[in-house]
């Protein structure tokens, strides 16, 4: 008789225990921006609804603002660092190709031998890592797993960029998901299309830019730094039309209506496309919508969970409410689920 595979056991299902944030210190108002480009306060807020961002200083790297982030989430979830059985570190913004910058984190937070890797997934980030816990722990390859997301986005954004220099910020939010005696996450909705990839996307790659001759040497032509570069209207109109009815397939897959939400939380890309798919949900009035771009401009895989924190920080959502969290971002990629907020 031929051997079988013993069975592994998990966890029947998952939630988040805890959530934590970081924001940086230093904020950049928009009459800061006004310094870069030729715009005003009003053509900012009108076409964002960004009011200010934060920018990291020298001493707020990927990792310190992870690593703060995360112990605040833990802390919430009431386990210690050596309980973590994997971290998950979402981030475009982490200069270094390798190692991945999960593994500092885990060190530094305490977490034993616990498996740490990075992904690449832009501003569905959070909700990718997310999937990637919810089946650690029901799959018994862990029993609590850490998932952060965290940019630096000041390092890729171009002053000089009068569609872009004001979008950007940085930060850190963290979750951390455990086991649940009910279903605390729902089935996470996700995928990618391609064929859109330059739509959001790196003016050029690392290698080219530094292939080139500078300004330094004597040949007149200066390294440009890579940046990052939209094509707005195109993302608005994908994000709006496209991303609302993944939202509603997160709502139908989890077996949720609207109305039994009690907070709706987007990713934090844009003020106008926040409210045209609250419209194009037909979301009743009395659900809190997330709206941190005004105070903490984009910040991809952290805004998130940066704008649950604060939600439930306010009082907006409290702990046990139903929340349809969507990311979606450069890939073009995009991520969408019902939690129970911890």
């Amino acid at each position: 008789m031929s051997a079988t595979i013993k069975p592994v056991t998990g966890a029947r299902f998952s939630r988040i225990h805890g959530v934590g944030g970081y924001r940086p210190t230093r904020v950049i108002p928009n009459s800061e921006v006004l310094n870069w480009i030729d715009s005003s306060d009003e053509w900012i807020r009108t076409r964002s609804g960004i009011a200010e961002r934060r920018w990291a200083g020298p001493e707020e790297s990927v990792a310190e603002m992870s690593v703060q982030a995360a112990g605040k989430a833990i802390a919430m979830a009431g386990i210690s660092p050596e309980q973590i059985g994997g971290v998950i570190v979402a981030t475009v913004s982490h200069l270094k190709q390798t190692p991945a910058i999960a593994t500092e984190i885990a060190q530094r937070l305490g977490c034993g031998t616990a498996p740490a890797f990075d992904i690449s997934a832009a501003c569905a980030g959070f909700g990718y890592g997310l999937s990637l816990a919810d089946g650690m722990v029901r799959g018994g390859s862990a029993g609590y797993v850490l998932v952060i997301g965290v940019e630096r986005l000041s390092d890729l954004t171009d002053v000089t960029d009068r569609s872009t220099a004001f979008i950007f910020g940085d930060g850190a939010g963290a979750a951390v998901v455990g086991p649940s005696e009910t279903p605390g996450i729902g089935k996470v909705v996700w995928g990618s299309d391609g064929s859109q990839a330059e739509v959001i996307s790196q003016t050029q790659a690392w290698d080219t830019a530094f292939a080139k001759p500078d300004a330094v040497n004597g040949t007149g032509e200066e390294v440009r730094w890579p940046a990052l570069r939209m094509e707005g209207q195109t993302v608005f109109r994908w994000a709006v039309y496209d991303m609302a009815k993944v939202a509603e397939q997160a709502l139908e897959a989890a077996g949720i209506t609207a109305d039994q939400l009690g907070a709706f939380i987007p990713h934090q890309a844009n003020m106008r496309i926040i409210d045209a798919m609250v419209k194009k949900l037909d979301l009743p009035p009395s659900v809190p919508v997330a709206r941190d771009i005004a105070e903490t401009g984009n910040t991809s895989a952290a805004s998130i969970p940066l704008a649950m924190e604060r939600m439930l920080e306010r009082g907006e959502a409290k702990s046990g409410d139903l929340a349809l969290i969507i990311g979606f971002g450069a890939g073009l990629v995009y991520a969408a689920a019902v939690v129970t907020l911890p």
